[in-house]
C-alpha cells in the first residue's frame, strides 16, 4: 500500500455566528483572518476569536498567541469597559474615567486562500513568508464566536465510507497473498 505525506487541507467556508455576549469574543462577519504572532514570533492567521487579556495586559487568543494591531502587539490597560468595533478598532473607558479612548485596531487581513498553508499548530501562514496587508473590508462582530463549519453527519458518513473502502482493500490484499501462496505450492509440486 502506497502512502503519501501531504499537508492537511483547509475548508475556508465560514461557520455560523453564535452570540456569547462576552466583550472579548469576536467573530469574523466576512472572509478574512485575525493577524496574530505565533510561538516563534512570526505572523500567522486565525479565525478563532475567543480572545482574552493575559497577565501582562496583552490581547491574546485562547491558545496564548498575541493579537497584532496596526502598531504591533496590542496591550490593553485596566479599563471599566472595552469595545471592539466592526472594523477592529479597540476603544476603552479607563478605570474611573468618563470618556473613551481608541487604543489600536486589530489587524484584519484577507490573503488569497491559495497563498496560505496550514501549519502543524493549526495556524495559517503565508506561503511566501510575507505579511498580508490589512484589509478594510474585513468586518468583526463583538460578543460572538464563529461556530464550526463541519457538517457532522456528512463527516460521519464519509468516515464510514472510508473505513469500508479500507476493509475492502485489506481483503483484496489478503486474497492476493493467498493466491500467491497457492501458486507457490503448485510450482513446488512440479
Amino acid at each position: 500500500v502506497y502512502s503519501m505525506a501531504e499537508r492537511p487541507g483547509v475548508d475556508f467556508t465560514p461557520g455560523a455566528i453564535e452570540t456569547t455576549g462576552r466583550e472579548l469574543d469576536v467573530a469574523l462577519r466576512t472572509d478574512g483572518f485575525l493577524a496574530i504572532q505565533d510561538a516563534q514570533g512570526t505572523e500567522a492567521y486565525t479565525r478563532a476569536g475567543n480572545l482574552r487579556i493575559d497577565g501582562g495586559g496583552r490581547l491574546v487568543t485562547a491558545e496564548g498567541h498575541v493579537v497584532l494591531g496596526e502598531r504591533g502587539p496590542i496591550a490593553i490597560p485596566p479599563a471599566d469597559k472595552l469595545d471592539i468595533a466592526g472594523d477592529g478598532t479597540i476603544s476603552i473607558k479607563p478605570l474611573g474615567e468618563t470618556s473613551t479612548i481608541a487604543l489600536d485596531r486589530i489587524r484584519l487581513v484577507r490573503p488569497a486562500a491559495g497563498d496560505l498553508m496550514k501549519g502543524d499548530d493549526g495556524l495559517l501562514r503565508s506561503k511566501s513568508g510575507a505579511a498580508a496587508p490589512p484589509d478594510a473590508g474585513v468586518q468583526l462582530v463583538q460578543g460572538a464566536l464563529e461556530g464550526s463549519n463541519v457538517n457532522t453527519a456528512d463527516a460521519l458518513v464519509s468516515m464510514i465510507e472510508l473505513a469500508r473502502r479500507y476493509e475492502t482493500q485489506v481483503k483484496l490484499m489478503s486474497a492476493a497473498d493467498d493466491t500467491a501462496r497457492s501458486t507457490d505450492r503448485l510450482m513446488s509440486l512440479s
